[in-house]
């Protein structure tokens, strides 16, 4: 259980250091581009080598697939309502979006945040260890939000000490997220472990299609599809020694 909590605030902290960064420094829009683009890898390869496979082979293809449509529909769902309360940039680390909106992105970060933590905390149950995969993928993924959040709060007039103490409760969170995953789910059958996985799977799918790997070409140019491919391959990587 202490573990849970371990990994759910190192995955997290990465949403403090960008924040961090996203204050006190200048941070070119390419290098964040390239940052998006290997967060999508990873992020790609940790839902399908990890949580689409692990799924499908316990809980069988038809509910699989439901539980992976529904994640899709629900990001999707979350990402609408985002958009219309002015957080759909909450990825990039812009300095000038046209109606940037920095506590609607803070917002729309938590709604990321929570669930991926608790994956952490799930994929702690089968072997008792974590998935590197899914922590490197959500700590890569994490940092470009909380560069653009804190850039836009900053814009908003949010001081630097209460930015910073909102990033670092949204780390303690997440924290405290994977360990409610981890016992949430602990006395759960397996079936339930498999609906969660094909679901954030889903989610994850969609939240990368739609915004981090188009908002990373639109900085980076192609060049970030070698980029994304080596995050991919950092994936399977890691689930091949993990």
């Amino acid at each position: 259980m202490l573990q849970a909590l371990l990994w759910g605030g190192i995955a997290g902290s990465s949403l403090l250091i960008g924040a961090i960064l996203g204050i006190f420094k200048e941070i070119p829009n390419k290098i964040s581009a390239f940052i998006m683009a290997f967060g999508t890898g990873v992020l790609t390869g940790a839902a399908t080598f990890e949580l689409l496979t692990d799924s499908a082979r316990e809980g069988g293809i038809l509910y699989t697939s439901i539980g992976f449509l529904l994640g899709s529909v629900a990001f999707i769902t979350a990402e609408l309502i985002i958009m219309r309360k002015g957080g759909h940039e909450r990825k990039r680390s812009k300095t000038s979006p046209a109606g940037h909106s920095g506590l609607a992105i803070f917002v729309g970060t938590m709604m990321d945040a929570i669930p991926e933590s608790v994956i952490i905390g799930v994929s702690l149950l089968e072997n008792h260890s974590v998935s590197w995969v899914i922590v490197i993928a959500i700590f890569v993924s994490n940092f470009p939000e909380g560069l653009s959040s804190s850039i836009g709060m900053k814009k908003d007039g949010y001081s630097k000490k209460k930015i910073l103490t909102l990033w670092f409760g949204v780390m303690i969170l997440s924290s405290i997220s994977s360990f409610l995953g981890y016992v949430w789910i602990d006395a759960s059958s397996q079936f339930l472990i498999t609906s969660i996985g094909a679901f954030a799977a889903g989610g994850i799918f969609a939240m990368v299609s739609s915004t981090m790997l188009p908002e990373a070409f639109e900085e980076g140019g192609p060049i970030v599809g070698f980029v994304s491919a080596l995050g991919l391959l950092t994936a399977l990587i890691l689930t091949y020694y993990g």
